[in-house]
C-alpha cells in the first residue's frame, strides 16, 4: 500500500505540473481577461484528477481584503482557488516567480512577489497591497503567515510582513483553516491518497492599530480550530 501511495504522489505531482504549465499558463496567455476563471476551473480539475473533493465549513466572505491561512503544501493553494471563483492575489516568494515557465503562473495573474533577501521587498509589498485593496478591480490578498510549509500540527510563528501590511491599511481579514490536504498529496513524505480537503472559514474581523494583541489572537484562534479538527474528526493539518 505504501508503494502505491508513493506512485500516486508522483502521478499527482505530474498532473499538477502538466495542468499548471501545460494548460493554465497557455490559456492565460491566450485569454488574459479570463485568468481568474481559468485558475478556478483548472484547480478544481486538479482536485478531481487527484481523487479528492472539497468540503467547506462556514461562509467564505469575498468582501474581505485578505485571506490568512495555514500552509501544508501546494494543495492548500489549489483548494482555495477551486472552492470559489474569488479573484485571489497570492503573496509568494521571489524564487517562485523566477522559476522557468512555471513562474508565469504567478506573473500572468500579477500575484504579489516578495523578495525576502532585499530590504526594499517590504516597500514593494506595501505598494502592492495598496494597489490591491484600493484598485478598481476587487482582488483578495491571500497569504500564509507562517511563511513556509510545515507538516506539524502546531502553527509556526507568524512572520511580520502580514502584520505590517494589515495594520498599515487596517485590512479586513478572514482566517482560514485547511485540514486533510496533505493526505491528498503529502509533499513531506511523498505519498498520496483519495481524500477530502476541509476548508473552515472563520469569522472575518477588521484590524485595528490600537489592538496590539490582534496578531497573537489570530494565531490562537486558528490553532484552536486546528486542534478541534484533529480532536473531533482526526483531520490533520
Amino acid at each position: 500500500m505504501k508503494t502505491f501511495a508513493k506512485i500516486r504522489f508522483y502521478y499527482g505531482a505530474a498532473t499538477i505540473s502538466f495542468i499548471a504549465a501545460g494548460i493554465m499558463v497557455p490559456l492565460m496567455m491566450i485569454f488574459p481577461k479570463r485568468k481568474s476563471n481559468i485558475l478556478h476551473y483548472w484547480n478544481k480539475s486538479i482536485i478531481f484528477f487527484l481523487g479528492g473533493k472539497i468540503i467547506s465549513h462556514g461562509t467564505r466572505d469575498n468582501s474581505v481584503d485578505m485571506f490568512v491561512a495555514n500552509h501544508q503544501g501546494i494543495i492548500d493553494i489549489v483548494s482555495l482557488e477551486a472552492d470559489s471563483n474569488s479573484n485571489i492575489r497570492w503573496v509568494a516568494k521571489k524564487q517562485l516567480f523566477d522559476a522557468p515557465w512555471f513562474g508565469y503562473l504567478l506573473k500572468l495573474p500579477k500575484m504579489i512577489e516578495v523578495d525576502r533577501e532585499n530590504k526594499a521587498g517590504l516597500v514593494k509589498l506595501l505598494r502592492d497591497t495598496k494597489e490591491t485593496v484600493q484598485g478598481e478591480v476587487k482582488r483578495i490578498i491571500s497569504i500564509f503567515p507562517e511563511g513556509t510549509r510545515t507538516d506539524k500540527q502546531a502553527l509556526l510563528a507568524f512572520k511580520g510582513g502580514t502584520r505590517i501590511i494589515a495594520e498599515k491599511f487596517e485590512l479586513t481579514i478572514q482566517p482560514i483553516v485547511i485540514t486533510n490536504s496533505k493526505k491528498l498529496l503529502n509533499e513531506h513524505n511523498k505519498t498520496a491518497h483519495n481524500a477530502t480537503v476541509h476548508i473552515t472559514y472563520l469569522e472575518p474581523f477588521k484590524v485595528s492599530k490600537h489592538n496590539k494583541g490582534w496578531y497573537d489572537e489570530l494565531r490562537l484562534t486558528m490553532q484552536k480550530c486546528i486542534d478541534s479538527e484533529y480532536t473531533e474528526h482526526k483531520r490533520e493539518r
